[in-house]
């Protein structure tokens, strides 16, 4: 395992290939964001690596937003892995979680002699990969795109959903490494990249011959490129685009935020038949919840919940 320095960034920006049709953005994650995520839950390390690109695809493409919300990228299926999620929220705050059976894992694991799954593996043949986008506004509906996720990789089911979904021919890559920090826990880092072509117009005439140049460069980069803590984002992009120019716009800071929060657990609750209600009580008269996220523990009393003692 590398060893890392004490800092790295993490943050989002968009960024312009000179006079080229194409729209490109990338993201970088560390000790701010990605790297607690990943260290609070203590996944399987290949699990590990998996949810940080999923939080950090949720970034790239959540970061497109114009308007305040959040964007979830949701794969479930009935595999190993039953739900990974990872969010973008508009005011940079990211989080996310697996939920996963050890034993199948665990055999999964074993089959593959440490290897990194396949998405099929992971989910089972029914697995699905979902980009949901909710506003802040209660009166807009969630906007949600579904694909399966047939490919090998997160990143290819991704460019599946913006080519089925979308429309729009897209190129992405995601990284997800550890590094060994002195005296201190491992750091988990991940990078991501994606060029979107921009449709031909009277303006710009034929954009084919520029995305595919744009394409042929974009698959140069690396994964340890892309996930080094020491590799300044605006280097890596030189390195790939120089002989066009290309330019980094200023960057969305990222850190792990969490949203729960006690009155919105209460309100989720109080939705529940009492019954159920009544199951969950523990002998105290306290309803006991951790966030799937962040892994806080709640303590709420029955009656902030129903009113009245069950």
């Amino acid at each position: 395992m590398p060893r890392a320095p004490l800092t790295a960034s993490d943050f989002v920006a968009n960024f312009q290939i000179d006079q080229r049709p194409v729209r490109g953005r990338a993201v970088r994650m560390g000790p701010q964001s990605v790297s607690p995520i990943l260290h609070r839950h203590d996944y399987p390390i290949n699990l590990a690596r998996i949810l940080g690109e999923a939080v950090t695809l949720a970034a790239l493409v959540g970061s497109s937003l114009k308007f305040d919300g959040r964007l979830l990228v949701q794969a479930e299926g009935d595999g190993p892995v039953k739900m990974l999620v990872g969010e973008y929220r508009s005011d940079g705050g990211v989080r996310g979680y697996a939920r996963f059976d050890a034993e199948a894992w665990e055999h999964l694991d074993k089959v593959n002699r440490g290897a990194v799954p396949h998405m099929p593996q992971l989910f089972g043949p029914a697995g699905r990969l979902a980009l949901i986008i909710i506003q802040d506004n209660p009166a807009i509906q969630p906007y949600q795109g579904i694909v399966p996720l047939m490919k090998g990789t997160l990143a290819e089911c991704a460019e599946d959903y913006f080519a089925q979904s979308e429309q729009v021919p897209t190129r992405i890559a995601l990284s997800v490494a550890e590094f060994e920090t002195p005296g201190d826990p491992t750091l988990w880092v991940s990078g991501g990249m994606m060029i979107q072509r921009i449709a031909a117009d009277d303006f710009r005439g034929d954009t084919e011959e520029a995305w595919n140049e744009a394409q042929a460069l974009f698959a140069t980069v690396s994964d340890g490129e892309l996930a080094d803590p020491e590799l300044p984002m605006e280097q890596l992009l030189y390195r790939l685009f120089h002989e066009q120019g290309v330019r980094l716009e200023p960057p969305v800071e990222l850190d792990d935020r969490c949203t729960c929060n006690e009155d919105r657990l209460i309100a989720t609750l109080s939705q529940m038949p009492d019954e159920s209600l009544r199951e969950m009580t523990e002998p105290d008269g306290t309803l006991s919840v951790d966030c799937q996220f962040c892994a806080r523990h709640y303590s709420i009393p029955i009656e902030a919940v129903t009113g009245s003692t069950h």
